[in-house]
């Protein structure tokens, strides 16, 4: 049995509407894998997190470039979400929760908590000045007591 691959990639402006944007096309695109809903809403909150991030924290006040690539490879997702924007100093810092650097806007600090606890695996690759990537992994079709180690 052939395993099934697809790719996609979409580019958009770092606008806070979009992130409703990336979430639907991220939805439409795993159609074919019949996630669960829990899947499904899984990954759209970790790519809402990683295009609000991109939006605020990667470009604040400026207009940028948010890219979003999602791949299908047999029952497992990849999602990366990168922009060019200022970077991550201290990406263990970022990642802590509650951490946040846009205070002043009431950001929870729960992003890439979110992005870890919703998907399989985070990986976040940065620099200053030099943009942020995000890749996501998650499994489709992992039943729930292998998920969360319930059964021995």
């Amino acid at each position: 049995m052939k395993t099934m691959k697809n790719h996609m990639k979409v580019e958009f402006d770092s606008y806070s509407g979009n992130e409703s944007f990336a979430r639907i096309t991220v939805a439409a695109f795993l159609c074919c894998l019949n996630p669960t809903v829990e899947e499904l809403e899984d990954i759209k909150t970790a790519v809402s997190e990683a295009v609000t991030n991109s939006i605020i924290h990667g470009y604040g006040n400026q207009v940028g470039t948010v890219t979003m690539e999602c791949e299908i490879d047999g029952d497992e997702v990849i999602v990366a979400v990168s922009d060019e924007g200022v970077g991550i100093v201290d990406i263990g810092k970022a990642m802590e929760p509650l951490y946040t650097t846009r205070p002043d806007l009431e950001r929870s600090g729960m992003g890439f908590a979110f992005m870890e606890a919703f998907m399989d695996t985070l990986e976040v690759t940065s620099a200053p000045m030099e943009g942020c990537l995000v890749r996501m992994k998650k499994k489709i079709g992992v039943p729930l007591h292998e998920r969360y180690n319930c059964l021995d």
